[in-house]
């Protein structure tokens, strides 16, 4: 078997570069043998060989046979089944864990495995569901953590298919993933500065339907991480000033997917405000509220009633800030 990868470093070229060239999608080009939207798309060695070389290129066995090896969807496909449900079965049932066999990394099942474990495997109760008008069943704070694991295993996973598999509402299940394939994204355009956001969608195998909010935020979290130094010297030197407990960096959030703010709650004994919050279209301003230091979302409040736009321009200097607050 090959990868893509694979072909690129045979090509001594970046995997990227080679995507983007798209040597792949030439007329005459091996199919891979992988199912369909599989994460990893695998090449029979021998059609490459014969490719590269300008020569015929074999045929693959049309027939079926046990020692096929079945990627999960193939898996899937072959039992009736979702490939969620196959993700299940592969670790609820020992003798399936027990034949997995990785190619390239790509887990797969010897055919005749499967017919195994369809004449052996104990019957089950078809699983009820989420129950109607329940709330969601994963904390907050465990969201992302568990649905990140849904992604690693289909990068192709719609909201629909969370909402099945963590009994959470849709909203929160299309909201969980766009924050991981937008992170996703922006990490591996912090790696290869040369990536768009749409080109760092396909190398993560996401779908171009499901990414359009995530290609925004990934510019997002992008400027985020540029301006993360500048917001942690702000929190070293409000803590010198006693205006915080302890020196952390205001925490960055985005109440639009192309916005970036950052708050941060001045919990001393005498600040001069309950809260700062720094917005990347107007720089630094206070806010009313420790606890809902944005109130209005992504709206830019008007000056007054407790609220100062502090500071020239959009990154003063810690003192220049300090300066304004005492001001």
């Amino acid at each position: 078997m090959r990868t893509l990868a694979d072909l690129a470093a045979q090509q001594g070229v970046r995997l990227q570069s080679y995507l983007n060239a798209k040597p792949h999608q030439r007329e005459g080009f091996p199919a891979p043998i992988s199912s369909a939207g599989a994460r990893t798309r695998l090449y029979d060695d021998e059609q490459i060989a014969a490719y590269l070389a300008g020569e015929p290129i074999p045929s693959l066995p049309t027939e079926d046979d046990d020692q096929d090896l079945l990627d999960r969807r193939e898996c899937a496909a072959a039992l009736g089944i979702s490939p969620r449900t196959w993700d299940k079965y592969k670790t609820t049932y020992p003798f399936l864990a027990e034949h997995l066999v990785k190619v390239d990394g790509v887990e797969h099942w010897p055919r005749h495995i499967l017919h195994q474990h369809q004449e052996n495997r104990p019957a089950t109760t078809a699983s009820p569901g989420r129950p109607t008008r329940s709330g969601d069943q994963v904390p907050r704070d465990q969201l992302l953590a568990r649905t990140a694991p849904l992604l690693d295993a289909d990068p192709t996973i719609s909201a629909a298919t969370v909402t099945e598999e963590l009994g959470v509402h849709r909203n929160t299940a299309q909201e969980a993933l766009l924050r991981l394939r937008a992170d996703r994204m922006a990490d591996l355009m912090r790696t290869d500065a040369s990536l768009t956001p749409d080109q760092a969608a396909v190398a993560l195998g996401y779908p171009a339907g499901q990414v359009r909010r995530a290609t925004v935020r990934a510019r997002a979290v992008l400027r985020a991480h540029r301006i993360a130094p500048y917001l942690a010297d702000v929190g070293q030197a409000l803590h010198r000033e006693g205006w915080i407990t302890t020196a952390v960096t205001p925490d960055v959030q985005h109440p639009a997917d192309d916005l970036v703010v950052a708050v941060l709650a001045l919990d001393g004994p005498h600040p001069p405000a309950p809260a700062l919050v720094w917005d990347e279209r107007r720089g630094w301003r206070t806010a009313t509220s420790r606890r809902h230091p944005l109130a209005r979302g992504a709206v830019l409040p008007p000056p007054g009633d407790g609220i100062r736009y502090l500071g020239a321009g959009t990154t003063p200097l810690p003192e220049a800030l300090i300066a304004a607050l005492t001001a």
